[in-house]
């Protein structure tokens, strides 16, 4: 993961032009604008604040459960803060030799506007950390770069300091005392030195260790641009695509196969009835015609009484007797309506269906009329 080094002299808020130092997950890193950061940069990034802006310090907790833990903490450090606590992000890390917690704090409404104006950049924060706190564990580690000093380590102590004022401070740390920096020659009062080309090469190698600040409000997060937002929105309709595809070509070929089985079974049917048909072209029309001719001369009857029915259903009307002259080849209905248009209704209606029709004299009956009707013939 890359990493982003703000500098101490940081304002309140951070602009395009703000400075910071980009380092690459591989490679060299450089003195940037953050809007140059913003174009370098692909992916969460580890956001490193400098040590002037936080307050380090270890208290004990009366649990180790995480839950009791984050409820415990802001007891734990009111008397030790002279800010608000509610001010303050408090994050606490890893467990002192003594049992203690090491706790880091930062005004949120300083962290909150950073986090903000890095997010509106493009920049996502994948991670949070403080420069002193990326120094090794292994005894009091002091890192020079230039004219600004971090101490940090296994020891309690996490400091910025000026170079120049290590020999004041240098009573104060316990030993060993291993230092590292960027000049050649090696400060007084330390116990080894090594000089280091990268000094914040060091610092991000330290990231495995140290305490991530990352949390609560502040845990990492990714920034959307774009159709980003949208990307869980399209991940979801194309699963229900997906699924929609899968079903429908199941449903098609699970209908396939029984209309082929009844499909066989009509061919089976018509085999059976009419076996002196060896050849099938069109089942369904040969069907027709074997009916047809099956049918004999209730094949009239039922076309008339087909007509009929589809005509009275329209008319509103109701038949209370029916007979057939097969002779004449007519059908006769004796049927009653709710007044005389509608027995006119019915007539047309036949009419248009290709019915010759023959209507009697109608005559009222109580609150409706009744009349003969013949069709066909």
């Amino acid at each position: 993961m890359d990493c982003l080094f703000l500098p101490a002299e940081s304002g309140a808020r951070l602009t395009e032009e703000s400075s910071a130092y980009w380092l690459p997950g591989t490679g060299a890193g450089a003195w940037l604008s953050l809007a140059e950061c913003a174009e370098a940069i692909r992916g969460p990034v580890a956001l490193i604040l400098p040590a002037e802006v936080c307050s380090f310090f270890a208290v004990s907790l009366p649990t180790r459960k995480a839950r009791w833990v984050n409820q415990a903490l802001a007891y734990a450090v009111e008397e030790l803060l002279a800010e608000n606590v509610d001010d303050l992000h408090l994050t606490h890390g890893d467990v002192l030799e003594d049992g203690r917690h090491r706790v880091i704090a930062v005004n949120r409404g300083l962290l909150a506007g950073w986090y903000e104006d890095l997010q509106a950049l493009g920049l996502a924060i994948g991670a949070i950390h403080v420069d002193a706190d990326l120094l090794p564990r292994d005894g009091a580690q002091l890192l020079f770069i230039g004219e600004r000093g971090l101490l940090g380590g296994s020891p309690e102590p996490r400091l910025a300091f000026a170079s120049e004022h290590w020999p004041m401070l240098a009573g104060q740390c316990p030993s060993p005392r291993h230092a590292q920096g960027t000049d050649a020659q090696a400060p007084l009062d330390v116990d080894d030195y090594q000089q280091i080309d990268d000094p914040y090469r060091l610092l991000a190698d330290g990231r495995a260790e140290a305490v991530d600040l990352a949390q609560g409000d502040f845990a990492a997060r990714t920034t959307t641009t774009g159709i980003g937002h949208w990307k869980p929105l399209f991940a979801a309709l194309a699963l229900v695509l997906l699924v929609q595809l899968v079903f429908n070509f199941g449903q098609a070929w699970y209908l396939q196969r029984q209309g082929d089985a009844y499909a066989e079974a009509s061919r089976a049917l018509y085999r059976e009835l009419f076996p002196e048909d060896t050849r099938i072209v069109n089942l369904r029309a040969q069907f027709t015609d074997r009916i047809g001719q099956q049918a004999g001369p209730s094949a009239g009857f039922m076309a008339l009484l087909s007509d009929a029915a589809q005509a009275v259903t329209e008319a509103s009307v109701t038949v209370g007797q029916l007979d057939y002259n097969e002779d004449r080849g007519d059908l006769s209905m004796q049927v009653r309506a709710n007044d005389f248009p509608a027995l006119e209704q019915l007539r047309q209606r036949l009419g248009e269906i290709g019915q010759s029709v023959q209507l009697g004299s109608a005559s009222r009956e109580g609150d409706g009329v009744t009349a003969r009707v013949v069709i066909g013939g």
